[in-house]
């Protein structure tokens, strides 16, 4: 059974940096595209940044260029998202994703495996 299991959400204050965590298991990852994903109340998700196999290829949102930086250890199987420069706007659940098929994807539909999220709250 595959598993993404986030960590390292919390409440910060503006200005402040959060490092996420997502575990994978049940399989490895190694060979496959990576990402984090967020939403809001009454949003859809989208896009934040992610990763290909390989950690050469990534993506960010525009809104997030520059503060965000996402990394992987694949003898670890896992994926980080380090937020740095937290505003507002970033509060959001946080969502780590896993392609089956896809070594470097930005899209969403092209990603398989989720995790059960993880709530970033930045207050002003």
């Amino acid at each position: 059974q595959v598993q993404l299991v986030e960590s390292g959400g919390g409440l910060v204050q503006a200005g402040d940096s959060l490092r996420l965590s997502c575990a994978a298991s049940g399989r490895t990852f190694s060979s496959s595209a990576m990402g984090w994903f967020r939403q809001t109340p009454g949003k859809e998700r989208e896009f934040v940044a992610t990763i290909s196999w390989s950690g050469i290829r990534i993506y960010y949102a525009d809104s997030v260029k520059g503060r965000f930086t996402i990394s992987r250890d694949n003898t670890k199987n896992t994926v980080y998202l380090q937020m740095n420069s937290l505003k507002p706007e970033d509060t959001a659940v946080y969502y780590c994703a896993a392609s089956r098929s896809f070594s470097d994807t930005r899209y969403e539909g092209n990603f398989d495996y989720w995790g059960q999220g993880t709530q970033v709250t930045v207050s002003s």
